[in-house]
């Protein structure tokens, strides 16, 4: 019992770690040797917990992610604008973590796993976003609503590549503005 609690203890730090890193500098600051560093363990064990460290940048925007959900459940009680609000309120209340968020989507490799984490994530984001509009609008097909949702998508995520090139754009006011154009 005592090596699994001193597993979990070491694997926290190693998400703290990595948490705080990317917080202080971004992507450029969490190298495998600064995470490895600040939670005070050596790579091996890293290894033991985690594929690569791109599984960690993960696991910490995911859970920033997970942190405004509005159907946290997934009951099927969130509507499209609660997915956008969510959404906007990502970047807005964690803002370095969702230019790493964008940067790393952009910048994986394929042999890690970490592309197919993207591509998975993104389809459930689809499939949520497309069953909130099925239950907001009744005459829409799955295949319609799939549609939409994958515009809807690819509008915010198009918003939110400009937004990590420049800080001073207006990711929210877009936001919205595209919600109510494609949803």
């Amino acid at each position: 019992m005592a090596r699994y609690e001193a597993g979990i203890r070491t694997e926290a730090r190693i998400v703290d770690a990595t948490r705080s890193l990317l917080a202080e500098g971004g992507l450029e600051a969490a190298t495998l040797a600064a995470i490895c560093d600040r939670a005070d363990v050596k790579a091996g064990s890293f290894y033991n917990l985690f594929d690569s460290k791109e599984a960690v940048v993960l696991r910490v925007v995911r859970e920033a992610i997970d942190a405004v959900d509005p159907d946290p459940e997934q009951a099927g009680t969130d509507t499209t604008q609660d997915l956008v609000d969510a959404y906007i309120r990502f970047f807005e209340e964690q803002p370095e973590l969702a230019r790493v968020y964008v940067l790393t989507a952009l910048q994986v490799e394929g042999a890690n796993g970490a592309r197919r984490r993207f591509l998975r994530h993104h389809e459930r984001r689809v499939e949520r976003f497309a069953d909130a509009m099925r239950r907001g609008d009744s005459t829409l097909s799955t295949d319609e609503a799939t549609v939409q949702a994958e515009l809807l998508l690819g509008a915010l995520d198009g918003l939110a590549f400009r937004w990590s090139l420049d800080k001073a754009f207006a990711f929210a006011d877009y936001a919205r503005r595209a919600a109510k154009a494609l949803s």
